[in-house]
């Protein structure tokens, strides 16, 4: 017996094999679709935690260069706030990373530490290294949350809060 397809025939087993291949790839495609999926949701994770340690990180090095003492330093570390929450001192535009706020950057130097948990003032102020002492400043965010996208037509996924992400420079005076 002889199947015929677009005028040529097929021999029985090859006419019993047709349209496995596409329930093969049917079979394959949500695991896949799955794990590119996770691996886009991976990487945007670490851009959003790139993104955050290098505000942090310009945010000390703005605080590096002014001493606590000075009379603008008030003023400086609101600007500090700024640009690791927006990129900027101004406070302009959109945060960096959903759902980051000034509030999560705490600032400690040698004149305020109290928001450094378990930080003294001897952790900041005359710090002995090889060559001397040193002061110090620390830029930290805390408690910044993750959040999953979420599977395409199921609701918001899970979110992960990242560990403290903080910076730490000499600062001048």
């Amino acid at each position: 017996m002889r199947f015929y397809v677009r005028d040529r025939y097929l021999p029985r087993r090859q006419a019993q094999q047709r349209g496995s291949a596409a329930v093969e790839f049917a079979l394959l495609l949500i695991p896949l679709l799955l794990l590119s999926f996770g691996i886009v949701e991976y990487g945007r994770a670490l851009y959003q935690y790139n993104t955050l340690v290098k505000s942090v990180r310009a945010s000390v090095r703005l605080l590096s260069s002014q001493s606590p003492d000075s009379d603008t330093y008030a003023s400086l570390i609101n600007q500090a706030r700024c640009l690791a929450v927006y990129g900027n001192v101004d406070c302009l535009g959109v945060a960096l990373a959903p759902n980051l706020s000034t509030a999560q950057v705490k600032i400690c130097d040698r004149k305020s530490w109290s928001q450094c948990t378990g930080a003294t003032q001897e952790s900041y102020r005359s710090v002995p290294t090889g060559w001397g002492t040193i002061n110090l400043v620390t830029v930290k965010i805390e408690g910044y949350v993750f959040s999953f996208i979420g599977l395409p037509m199921v609701t918001a996924g899970p979110s992960m809060t990242f560990g403290a992400i903080q910076a730490v420079m000499r600062q001048a005076g």
